[in-house]
């Protein structure tokens, strides 16, 4: 069964309000690792040496233990400190109105982000940074040059920076925002001085 329409954000908020009050340790510690578990056994995952799974029937059962996993979980609101669920004809039906194509970046620093299956000829999208890890300020503006002068590199994510002028870069302080800042313009020095400007970050 197809549902009527497609949550919107709209839709969200209302069902984030609506939702169950959770405690954000909870979630984390609790219902997360729990329901991992419970779809390892049920879907029968096992990882061997590889990384990437091979196997055909692997492949599938990750898959459904994955959607089988949001629906039991649902998405978690840290502000509201509530959990939206959703139903598998929900995922379903996001999965098929999904772009299948994105441009990343500008100038001839664009790249085309498409999906890919498995055995795919086509070379994926490789993103460089340190993806969200804490960077000292001494060597955060070489660190993100040395990712985006990898011709090898089609977008770059940022790193954060632990301190910003000596002063922690605490959350919900003046020194966040200007931490934050400072990462930007020293991505975007970075990409210039190697000669990509239009990077996509």
């Amino acid at each position: 069964m197809t549902i009527a329409r497609p949550i919107d954000v709209f839709e969200a908020f209302n069902r984030f309000n609506a939702g169950k009050k959770v405690r954000e340790d909870t979630w984390d510690y609790v219902t997360v690792p729990t329901n991992a578990m419970i779809m390892k056994e049920k879907y029968n995952i096992k990882f061997g040496s590889g990384i990437i799974p091979d196997d055909e029937g692997m492949i599938d059962r990750l898959f459904m233990a994955g959607v089988d996993m949001l629906v039991t979980s649902g998405y978690y609101n840290t502000n509201l400190g509530k959990v939206l669920n959703v139903t598998e004809d929900e995922v379903f039906d996001g999965l098929k109105t999904a772009p299948t194509k994105l441009k990343l970046g500008k100038g001839k620093d664009k790249v085309s982000c498409k999906s890919r299956h498995r055995d795919s000829k086509k070379r994926p999208i490789v993103q460089g940074g340190p993806t969200g890890a804490p960077v000292s300020e001494e060597i955060f503006p070489y660190m993100m040059q040395s990712y985006a002068q990898e011709r090898g590199v089609d977008t770059l994510v940022s790193g954060v920076l632990n301190t910003v002028n000596g002063n922690p870069a605490t959350t919900n302080t003046p020194w966040e925002i200007r931490a934050t800042l400072a990462e930007i313009r020293h991505v975007r020095e970075a990409c210039s001085i190697v000669g990509r400007p239009g990077m996509c970050i």
